[in-house]
């Protein structure tokens, strides 16, 4: 008898460990994003003292370390969204039809072998996609075969090298929605007499649209946040153009240059390394809100 009442209360013990062990890893992501998040307010906020919140989001010249100096961010967020919109058009079909691929039309041994391979795509340190933006895509592909008047940095080159490096984000989460839907729908829609494509496009695509639209934003929220191919490929140079041959700097290229200036801590040119850190916060949080917006819109019980 005393076995049998010893054994719930061990029980009880450990599920209480356990859940315990769980809060504290939650509890602790709040508190580190708390951090983030007052690490950069406090500088950002400091910053818009000094430079009106208006000037800063719509100004069209960016050069705070320069006389007269001038603060308008807009070029880096144009920078930001041409790179971002070009890695999409490069990353979701290819990632897309990738996913349409190992999920209706490969065979298991096919399957086994190709998604490793793409994953591996995703352990590539960035600065190698830097590298391999600046030296082969533009040297190479852009002057040498496309014989396109290209200076050494481009929007183009730092936005295509950037979506093959989303590829197998895209790729693999897109791929686990579909797998995620019931062969009973499939079934149905043989039965039906549709053919492969048909039930593919019709049914199973509508069916796991909301783990895709989850894989896009994610790879949005990758791309937006790049640092290393977009400081290599994209230039130094903030700009304003609709031409992507041309380069330009991007908020996280402005990030990374101007972490290894030498301005004063406190400063003003110092705090644009946070108010344009806290901007590029908010707008992840901005897609990381839209991405469960979506998912709930779409999201189907099986």
């Amino acid at each position: 008898m005393a076995n049998f009442s010893l054994a719930p209360t061990s029980k009880r013990r450990g599920e209480k460990v356990i859940r315990g062990i769980l809060f504290s890893a939650a509890g602790l992501s709040v508190v580190v994003t708390v951090g983030i998040l007052a690490s950069l307010l406090i500088p950002a906020v400091a910053f818009l003292r000094e430079v009106p919140i208006v000037e800063f989001l719509t100004g069209t010249r960016w050069a705070p370390r320069f006389e007269p100096a001038s603060f308008g961010v807009l070029p880096l967020v144009i920078g930001t969204l041409w790179t971002t919109v070009i890695a999409l058009s490069v990353a979701v079909p290819i990632g897309l039809g990738i996913a349409i691929f190992l999920s209706e039309y490969a065979s298991r041994r096919n399957r086994k072998f190709i998604k490793p391979v793409i994953e591996l795509l995703a352990g590539i340190p960035t600065v190698v996609y830097g590298f391999f933006a600046l030296e082969f895509f533009t040297q190479t592909i852009l002057k040498s075969w496309l014989s396109l008047e290209v200076g050494s940095f481009s929007v183009l080159s730092a936005g295509f090298v950037m979506g093959i490096m989303i590829v197998p984000t895209i790729a693999s989460i897109s791929e686990d929605a579909l797998n995620a839907v019931p062969q009973g729908l499939r079934q149905g829609s043989f039965a039906l007499g549709a053919n492969k494509m048909q039930t593919t496009i019709k049914v199973v695509i509508p069916a796991a649209l909301s783990g895709i639209a989850a894989a896009i934003v994610l790879g949005v929220s990758r791309a937006v946040g790049e640092t290393m191919i977009v400081s290599l490929a994209a230039g130094n140079r903030p700009n304003i153009s609709l031409n992507p041959l041309e380069g330009a700097q991007t908020m996280t290229g402005f990030i990374a240059n101007a972490a290894l200036g030498d301005s004063r801590v406190g400063s003003v040119e110092y705090n644009t390394l946070f108010a344009v850190g806290a901007l590029l916060f908010l707008l992840t949080l901005l897609i990381n809100m839209i991405s469960i917006r979506l998912v709930r819109k779409f999201r189907q019980a099986y």
